[in-house]
């Protein structure tokens, strides 16, 4: 109520109504009048307690827009909660990645390492199988060539003894041969 009379003794000192002729109370000057009117426009205002409502309005926006901050920084601490621990998740996957990438790099070195051996192994017992088949051949081929050598001297042997031996000679051999069989086989 103080402010409104301050204002309202302001609004007389400086008037320029003041300035004009005549008196200023009198209902035939408009100065006065929208003096008036404007006193009763605040007194009105004042009566329906339109300053309290309007203090009240503004303490609610104010206790809204309080209420709203605290939500933002809620939620930007629960945001800077969240971005830490996908941060550290990420760095877990990232380590469980590499440690996945070295284990696969020592496993493929170890695979590599024992396929080289099987390879020597390998070659290894081709060599030796190679080696043997080549040895068989060789008995065989020398075995081929002594059956053919004693079929040779045997042919040879018969044909010499043929002619130099006498039907006689060669009915005692017989006999003699027949012994012996009879010899080892009783």
């Amino acid at each position: 109520m103080r402010t409104l009379l301050a204002i309202a003794l302001a609004s007389l000192t400086a008037s320029p109504a003041l300035a004009a002729s005549g008196p200023f109370f009198s209902l035939d000057n408009t100065n006065f009048i929208v003096l008036l009117a404007f006193i009763l426009f605040i007194a009105i205002l004042f009566y329906f307690k339109v300053p309290g409502k309007i203090g009240e309005m503004l303490d609610k926006r104010a206790a809204g827009i309080k209420s709203d901050l605290d939500e933002a920084r809620a939620l930007r601490e629960e945001a800077q909660t969240l971005l830490a621990s996908y941060e550290r998740k990420q760095q877990e996957v990232q380590t469980q990645a590499n440690r996945i990438v070295e284990t696969a790099k020592s496993e493929a070195a170890a695979a590599a390492e024992q396929a080289r051996e099987d390879l020597q192994r390998s070659i290894a017992r081709r060599i030796a199988a190679a080696q043997d088949q080549i040895a068989s051949a060789e008995a065989a081929a020398i075995k081929d060539v002594r059956d053919r050598a004693i079929a040779i001297a045997v042919a040879a042997a018969k044909e010499v003894m043929a002619k130099q031996m006498t039907a006689a000679q060669g009915n005692k051999l017989i006999d003699e041969s027949i012994k012996q069989v009879d010899a080892k086989l009783h």
